[in-house]
């Protein structure tokens, strides 16, 4: 039997520092069967460029995570999808993980993740985020989402919503099956803990956590993540 096809949509705005290499890490996924489609969100630097001289798919929606990565996959063809972030590097046998991964009964799961970075707190944290995870059945999009197309379809895809759609979206899953939690790692940048501060991230991700548990508008949630 043909293994599935596996689609990686990744969406950006504002990526052409790091549109190129993000592209290049997936070569060997791509030789392997893989798609890989790429959202833009209305970029205003070269990403959109730089993305299409890399040959591969490039889609345009409205400036939302959670709407870029439905716009990409309405043009992915695999049965299974990946949605990964820009600054977010993959397993090299991540496909292979996936494939293994959605051979039972789950129809949808993330990997474990690494915070890339100087400051030791972020391991701690990166430890957190996994474990807290694993107990909840709630995924983040630093974790490398990936389900069926049958599992997205069924949910309705991403909300449409400025924030947490990461949250919602596993929600939605959650009716479906517990997720997969791979213990491979993903290793996902931490510029924006380090740009902004470690402690002051942390300590501004659980008060939107917090706020949007207590039914916070996720519009207003990204007025205050801006």
């Amino acid at each position: 039997m043909t293994p599935a096809r596996l689609s990686i949509i990744m969406p950006v705005l504002n990526e052409a520092a790091g549109i190129a290499a993000a592209l290049q890490a997936l070569a060997p996924l791509l030789a392997r069967g893989a798609q890989v489609v790429v959202a833009n969100g209305g970029s205003s630097d070269d990403t959109l460029a730089r993305a299409q001289a890399c040959a591969v798919p490039v889609v345009s929606s409205a400036r939302g995570r959670a709407v870029q990565m439905n716009a990409g996959a309405q043009q992915a063809s695999g049965a299974v999808l990946l949605f990964l972030h820009a600054d977010t590097l993959l397993p090299p046998d991540a496909d292979q993980l996936i494939r293994q991964a959605l051979a039972g009964p789950q129809v949808w799961g993330r990997f474990d993740v690494r915070i890339a970075g100087q400051p030791k707190l972020l391991r701690v944290i990166a430890a957190f985020m996994n474990l807290r995870s694993r107990s909840t059945g709630i995924a983040t999009g630093d974790q490398a989402m990936f389900m069926t197309r049958a599992a997205f379809d069924a949910v309705g895809g991403f909300p449409a919503q400025a924030l947490m759609e990461d949250i919602e979206m596993s929600k939605r899953l959650l009716r479906l099956s517990r997720p997969v939690c791979l213990h491979a790692r993903v290793v996902t940048s931490g510029r924006r803990w380090e740009s902004r501060g470690v402690w002051r991230t942390l300590l501004l991700m659980w008060r939107l956590r917090f706020a949007y548990w207590r039914g916070a508008a996720p519009d207003q949630l990204a007025e205050l993540y801006r």
